[in-house]
Protein backbone atom coordinates (compact mmCIF):
# COMPACT_ATOMS: atom_id res chain seq x y z
CA UNK A 1 0.00 0.00 0.00
CA UNK A 2 1.33 3.40 -0.93
CA UNK A 3 2.34 5.76 1.86
CA UNK A 4 0.18 8.85 2.30
CA UNK A 5 2.00 11.91 1.02
CA UNK A 6 1.30 15.60 0.55
CA UNK A 7 2.88 18.23 -1.65
CA UNK A 8 5.33 20.37 0.30
CA UNK A 9 5.95 24.08 -0.26
CA UNK A 10 8.79 23.51 -2.75
CA UNK A 11 6.86 21.01 -4.84
CA UNK A 12 8.34 17.91 -3.21
CA UNK A 13 6.37 15.14 -1.53
CA UNK A 14 6.59 14.82 2.22
CA UNK A 15 5.11 12.26 4.59
CA UNK A 16 1.96 13.32 6.39
CA UNK A 17 2.47 14.43 9.97
CA UNK A 18 -1.14 13.73 10.94
CA UNK A 19 -3.62 10.88 10.69
CA UNK A 20 -7.10 11.22 9.22
CA UNK A 21 -9.71 9.30 11.18
CA UNK A 22 -11.25 6.39 9.25
CA UNK A 23 -14.55 7.13 7.49
CA UNK A 24 -17.60 6.37 9.60
CA UNK A 25 -19.62 3.37 8.37
CA UNK A 26 -22.93 4.15 6.72
CA UNK A 27 -24.78 1.81 9.08
CA UNK A 28 -23.18 1.02 12.43
CA UNK A 29 -25.48 -1.32 14.37
CA UNK A 30 -22.96 -1.61 17.21
CA UNK A 31 -23.69 2.00 18.18
CA UNK A 32 -27.14 0.99 19.36
CA UNK A 33 -25.74 -1.09 22.23
CA UNK A 34 -23.34 1.58 23.50
CA UNK A 35 -24.29 4.01 26.28
CA UNK A 36 -21.94 6.62 24.78
CA UNK A 37 -24.21 6.77 21.72
CA UNK A 38 -27.35 7.53 23.74
CA UNK A 39 -25.41 9.91 25.96
CA UNK A 40 -24.41 11.86 22.84
CA UNK A 41 -28.03 11.99 21.63
CA UNK A 42 -29.15 13.28 25.04
CA UNK A 43 -26.38 15.89 24.96
CA UNK A 44 -27.61 17.14 21.58
CA UNK A 45 -31.17 17.36 22.90
CA UNK A 46 -30.21 19.34 26.01
CA UNK A 47 -27.80 21.61 24.14
CA UNK A 48 -30.40 22.54 21.52
CA UNK A 49 -33.01 23.09 24.23
CA UNK A 50 -30.71 25.51 26.06
CA UNK A 51 -29.74 27.20 22.80
CA UNK A 52 -33.35 27.95 21.84
CA UNK A 53 -34.35 28.93 25.36
CA UNK A 54 -31.68 31.62 25.72
CA UNK A 55 -31.76 32.95 22.17
CA UNK A 56 -35.54 33.13 21.77
CA UNK A 57 -35.81 34.87 25.14
CA UNK A 58 -33.25 37.39 23.89
CA UNK A 59 -35.23 38.05 20.70
CA UNK A 60 -38.53 38.47 22.55
CA UNK A 61 -36.93 40.65 25.20
CA UNK A 62 -35.47 42.94 22.54
CA UNK A 63 -38.81 43.30 20.74
CA UNK A 64 -40.57 44.13 24.00
CA UNK A 65 -37.94 46.77 24.84
CA UNK A 66 -38.41 48.61 21.53
CA UNK A 67 -42.21 48.31 21.56
CA UNK A 68 -43.72 51.84 21.39
CA UNK A 69 -46.55 50.58 23.60
CA UNK A 70 -43.96 50.29 26.36
CA UNK A 71 -42.45 53.69 25.50
CA UNK A 72 -39.61 51.91 23.75
CA UNK A 73 -37.49 53.23 20.89
CA UNK A 74 -35.23 51.63 18.31
CA UNK A 75 -32.26 52.62 20.46
CA UNK A 76 -33.48 50.61 23.44
CA UNK A 77 -32.60 46.99 24.15
CA UNK A 78 -29.70 44.90 22.96
CA UNK A 79 -30.30 45.56 19.26
CA UNK A 80 -29.39 43.29 16.36
CA UNK A 81 -25.81 43.25 17.60
CA UNK A 82 -26.92 41.87 20.96
CA UNK A 83 -29.11 39.22 19.34
CA UNK A 84 -26.21 38.12 17.15
CA UNK A 85 -23.99 37.91 20.24
CA UNK A 86 -26.62 35.79 22.02
CA UNK A 87 -26.72 33.25 19.19
CA UNK A 88 -22.97 33.20 18.62
CA UNK A 89 -22.15 33.18 22.32
CA UNK A 90 -24.50 30.30 23.08
CA UNK A 91 -23.04 28.24 20.25
CA UNK A 92 -19.54 28.91 21.60
CA UNK A 93 -20.58 27.82 25.10
CA UNK A 94 -22.55 24.75 24.05
CA UNK A 95 -20.01 23.49 21.52
CA UNK A 96 -17.33 23.84 24.19
CA UNK A 97 -19.48 21.87 26.67
CA UNK A 98 -20.63 19.07 24.35
CA UNK A 99 -17.84 18.66 21.79
CA UNK A 100 -16.23 15.84 23.78
CA UNK A 101 -19.55 14.01 24.17
CA UNK A 102 -21.48 14.36 20.93
CA UNK A 103 -19.27 16.54 18.76
CA UNK A 104 -21.36 19.60 19.58
CA UNK A 105 -23.45 19.73 16.40
CA UNK A 106 -26.62 21.44 17.79
CA UNK A 107 -27.76 21.90 14.18
CA UNK A 108 -29.15 19.41 11.62
CA UNK A 109 -27.27 21.22 8.84
CA UNK A 110 -23.94 20.67 10.62
CA UNK A 111 -24.89 17.03 11.20
CA UNK A 112 -25.75 16.61 7.51
CA UNK A 113 -22.45 18.14 6.43
CA UNK A 114 -20.48 15.84 8.72
CA UNK A 115 -22.51 12.84 7.54
CA UNK A 116 -21.79 13.65 3.89
CA UNK A 117 -18.10 13.86 4.78
CA UNK A 118 -18.44 10.46 6.50
CA UNK A 119 -17.62 11.82 9.93
CA UNK A 120 -20.75 10.27 11.47
CA UNK A 121 -22.89 7.24 10.60
CA UNK A 122 -26.39 7.45 9.15
CA UNK A 123 -27.91 6.15 12.39
CA UNK A 124 -26.15 8.78 14.46
CA UNK A 125 -27.00 11.56 12.01
CA UNK A 126 -30.72 10.72 12.00
CA UNK A 127 -31.01 10.45 15.78
CA UNK A 128 -29.00 13.65 16.25
CA UNK A 129 -31.42 15.51 13.97
CA UNK A 130 -34.44 14.12 15.80
CA UNK A 131 -32.93 15.06 19.18
CA UNK A 132 -32.07 18.56 17.94
CA UNK A 133 -35.60 19.19 16.65
CA UNK A 134 -37.18 17.88 19.86
CA UNK A 135 -34.78 19.97 21.94
CA UNK A 136 -35.67 23.07 19.94
CA UNK A 137 -39.39 22.46 20.42
CA UNK A 138 -38.92 21.98 24.17
CA UNK A 139 -36.71 25.09 24.43
CA UNK A 140 -39.31 27.27 22.72
CA UNK A 141 -42.02 25.60 24.77
CA UNK A 142 -40.26 26.66 27.96
CA UNK A 143 -40.10 30.25 26.75
CA UNK A 144 -43.82 30.24 25.92
CA UNK A 145 -44.62 28.61 29.24
CA UNK A 146 -42.79 31.31 31.18
CA UNK A 147 -43.81 34.32 29.06
CA UNK A 148 -46.87 33.31 27.02
CA UNK A 149 -48.22 36.83 26.48
CA UNK A 150 -44.86 38.22 25.30
CA UNK A 151 -44.18 35.09 23.25
CA UNK A 152 -47.37 35.41 21.22
CA UNK A 153 -47.21 39.20 20.95
CA UNK A 154 -43.63 39.36 19.66
CA UNK A 155 -43.58 36.52 17.17
CA UNK A 156 -42.17 33.70 19.28
CA UNK A 157 -38.71 34.10 17.78
CA UNK A 158 -39.95 32.35 14.62
CA UNK A 159 -37.99 32.75 11.40
CA UNK A 160 -39.91 34.53 8.66
CA UNK A 161 -38.93 36.16 5.39
CA UNK A 162 -38.82 39.88 6.12
CA UNK A 163 -40.84 42.43 4.12
CA UNK A 164 -39.11 43.66 0.98
CA UNK A 165 -37.28 40.38 0.26
CA UNK A 166 -38.42 37.63 -2.09
CA UNK A 167 -38.08 33.91 -1.42
CA UNK A 168 -35.08 33.57 -3.72
CA UNK A 169 -33.17 36.17 -1.73
CA UNK A 170 -34.09 34.46 1.52
CA UNK A 171 -33.04 31.06 0.20
CA UNK A 172 -29.72 32.47 -1.02
CA UNK A 173 -29.07 34.10 2.36
CA UNK A 174 -29.67 30.79 4.13
CA UNK A 175 -27.45 28.84 1.71
CA UNK A 176 -24.51 31.24 2.02
CA UNK A 177 -24.92 31.71 5.76
CA UNK A 178 -24.95 27.96 6.39
CA UNK A 179 -21.99 27.48 4.07
CA UNK A 180 -19.98 29.91 6.21
CA UNK A 181 -20.94 28.05 9.38
CA UNK A 182 -20.32 24.49 8.15
CA UNK A 183 -17.11 25.48 6.38
CA UNK A 184 -15.90 26.95 9.67
CA UNK A 185 -16.83 23.73 11.49
CA UNK A 186 -14.80 21.65 9.05
CA UNK A 187 -11.82 23.99 9.22
CA UNK A 188 -11.86 24.29 13.01
CA UNK A 189 -12.00 20.52 13.51
CA UNK A 190 -9.63 19.52 10.70
CA UNK A 191 -7.27 16.79 12.02
CA UNK A 192 -4.47 18.23 9.89
CA UNK A 193 -4.69 21.57 11.69
CA UNK A 194 -5.16 19.93 15.09
CA UNK A 195 -1.99 17.90 14.66
CA UNK A 196 0.17 20.89 13.75
CA UNK A 197 -1.29 23.44 16.16
CA UNK A 198 -1.93 21.93 19.58
CA UNK A 199 -4.10 24.87 20.67
CA UNK A 200 -6.63 24.41 17.86
CA UNK A 201 -8.85 21.74 19.50
CA UNK A 202 -9.28 23.96 22.56
CA UNK A 203 -10.14 27.02 20.48
CA UNK A 204 -12.41 25.25 17.96
CA UNK A 205 -15.68 26.47 19.57
CA UNK A 206 -14.54 30.10 19.27
CA UNK A 207 -14.46 30.42 15.45
CA UNK A 208 -17.65 28.37 15.19
CA UNK A 209 -19.47 30.71 17.57
CA UNK A 210 -17.98 33.73 15.85
CA UNK A 211 -19.17 32.44 12.46
CA UNK A 212 -22.72 32.22 13.85
CA UNK A 213 -22.37 35.76 15.19
CA UNK A 214 -21.21 37.19 11.86
CA UNK A 215 -23.88 35.40 9.82
CA UNK A 216 -26.58 36.73 12.14
CA UNK A 217 -25.35 40.28 11.68
CA UNK A 218 -25.68 39.88 7.92
CA UNK A 219 -28.94 37.97 7.60
CA UNK A 220 -31.19 38.98 10.53
CA UNK A 221 -32.68 41.76 8.35
CA UNK A 222 -33.42 39.22 5.59
CA UNK A 223 -34.77 36.05 7.22
CA UNK A 224 -34.23 36.56 10.92
CA UNK A 225 -31.34 34.12 10.36
CA UNK A 226 -32.09 30.43 10.37
CA UNK A 227 -28.96 28.49 9.29
CA UNK A 228 -30.26 25.84 11.70
CA UNK A 229 -33.37 23.88 10.68
CA UNK A 230 -34.02 22.74 14.25
CA UNK A 231 -34.03 26.35 15.49
CA UNK A 232 -36.52 27.37 12.77
CA UNK A 233 -38.68 24.26 13.18
CA UNK A 234 -38.92 24.43 16.97
CA UNK A 235 -39.98 28.08 16.92
CA UNK A 236 -42.54 27.44 14.16
CA UNK A 237 -44.09 24.49 16.01
CA UNK A 238 -44.62 26.43 19.24
CA UNK A 239 -45.58 29.76 17.62
CA UNK A 240 -47.75 27.94 15.02
CA UNK A 241 -48.75 30.83 12.77
CA UNK A 242 -49.27 30.63 9.00
CA UNK A 243 -46.42 32.96 8.04
CA UNK A 244 -43.85 30.90 9.95
CA UNK A 245 -45.03 27.71 8.20
CA UNK A 246 -45.29 29.33 4.76
CA UNK A 247 -41.58 30.18 4.82
CA UNK A 248 -40.45 27.05 6.69
CA UNK A 249 -39.12 25.28 3.59
CA UNK A 250 -36.54 28.03 3.12
CA UNK A 251 -35.01 27.20 6.50
CA UNK A 252 -34.60 23.52 5.61
CA UNK A 253 -33.66 23.60 1.94
CA UNK A 254 -31.23 26.54 2.26
CA UNK A 255 -29.20 25.20 5.21
CA UNK A 256 -29.04 21.68 3.78
CA UNK A 257 -27.80 22.95 0.40
CA UNK A 258 -25.25 25.21 2.11
CA UNK A 259 -24.03 22.36 4.31
CA UNK A 260 -23.66 20.00 1.34
CA UNK A 261 -21.67 22.58 -0.63
CA UNK A 262 -19.40 23.25 2.36
CA UNK A 263 -18.77 19.52 2.86
CA UNK A 264 -17.92 19.07 -0.83
CA UNK A 265 -15.69 22.15 -0.91
CA UNK A 266 -13.69 21.20 2.17
CA UNK A 267 -13.37 17.49 1.49
CA UNK A 268 -12.87 17.43 -2.27
CA UNK A 269 -11.30 20.81 -3.03
CA UNK A 270 -9.31 21.92 0.00
CA UNK A 271 -8.44 18.42 1.20
CA UNK A 272 -8.33 17.08 -2.36
CA UNK A 273 -10.32 13.99 -1.42
CA UNK A 274 -11.06 13.00 -5.01
CA UNK A 275 -7.42 13.35 -6.09
CA UNK A 276 -6.19 11.32 -3.11
CA UNK A 277 -8.71 8.59 -3.83
CA UNK A 278 -7.63 8.49 -7.50
CA UNK A 279 -3.95 8.37 -6.48
CA UNK A 280 -4.59 5.53 -4.05
CA UNK A 281 -6.49 3.62 -6.75
CA UNK A 282 -3.63 4.04 -9.23
CA UNK A 283 -1.00 3.00 -6.67
CA UNK A 284 -2.93 -0.19 -5.89
CA UNK A 285 -3.56 -1.00 -9.54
Amino acid sequence: MAKDVEVAEHGEFAAKDYQDPPPAPLIDAEELIKWSFYRAVIAEFIATLLFLYITVLTVIGYKSQIDPAHNGTDCDGVGILGIAWAFGGMIFILVYCTAGISGGHINPAVTLGLFLARKVSLMRAVLYMVAQCLGAICGCGLVKGFQKAYYNRYGGGANELQPGYNKGTGLGAEIIGTFVLVYTVFSATDPKRSARDSHVPVLAPLPIGFAVFMVHLATIPVTGTGINPARSFGAAVIYNEDKAWDDQWIFWVGPFIGAAIAAFYHQFVLRAGAIKALGSFRSNA
